[in-house]
Order: structure tokens, then C-alpha cells, then sequence
């Protein structure tokens, strides 16, 4: 069990990488077709529209994780503090293994890789100890 501080910064890690996999999961579904924000999902102006047939459906994913992570996170200062701690670590450490995914399928993506799996990791950690 956690101290009230340790909780709180865990909760309020979760709460920001929960807001993270949001904001992603909005890019990814609805804004892809932006030239601006093509680099980030390395897609070629000539191939968007067949991107986005597959970016939509992992943005809502990651708009899901992320508000299982800011409910677990939630839950975790609260009665049910298992329950919040299960999901919490569910949600980060399946970022974490999805992040060395994206790294290992798509070396130049290593920045949204870190991104995906360095915030979890930290989390995952603090929840074990």
C-alpha cells in the first residue's frame, strides 16, 4: 500500500497519461488527414485516405485506454483502490509492451514509441513498489 503522497502522484500520472492516449486517439481518428500532422503517423500524402481507414479505429482505442487509465487512476484514491490499481497497470503495462511494438515495427516512429511506453513504465513501476 502507498502513501497518500505516492498515490497522489501516481493518480495524477495516470490522469496525464490518460489525457495523452486521448489527445493521440483524437489526432489519430480525426485529424490525420492535416499535412501538418502526417509526419507523426508517417503516412504518404497519396495513401491518407487508406491510413485513415486504420488510424480511426486505433484512435478510438486509444481514446478507450486512456479513459481506462484516468478511471483507474481515479479509483485508486478512492473506495475500490484494487480495482483502480488492477486497471491502471493493466492500461500501462499493455502501453508499455504496445510501445516496444511500435518501436520494433517502425524504428522511425521511436519518438511516439517513447511516448507511448516511457509514461506507463514510470507508472507501472511505482504501482509494483
Amino acid at each position: 500500500m502507498h502513501n497518500e503522497q505516492m498515490t497522489g502522484l501516481i493518480q495524477v500520472l495516470g490522469v496525464v497519461f490518460g489525457g495523452l492516449l486521448i489527445v493521440v486517439g483524437v489526432a489519430e481518428s480525426f485529424f490525420i488527414r492535416d499535412q501538418r500532422l502526417q509526419r507523426l503517423f508517417v503516412a504518404e500524402p497519396d495513401g491518407v485516405q487508406a491510413a485513415w481507414l486504420g488510424t480511426l479505429n486505433l484512435g478510438f482505442y486509444n481514446v478507450i485506454w486512456g479513459i481506462g487509465a484516468i478511471a483507474g487512476a481515479i479509483m485508486l484514491g478512492g473506495a475500490d483502490s484494487a480495482g483502480g490499481r488492477t486497471l491502471l497497470l493493466f492500461t500501462c503495462v499493455a502501453h508499455v509492451i504496445l510501445g516496444t511494438d511500435l518501436l520494433l515495427s517502425e524504428r522511425r516512429l521511436w519518438g511516439s514509441a517513447l511516448a507511448e511506453a516511457g509514461p506507463p513504465l514510470i507508472i507501472t513501476i511505482l504501482l509494483l513498489v
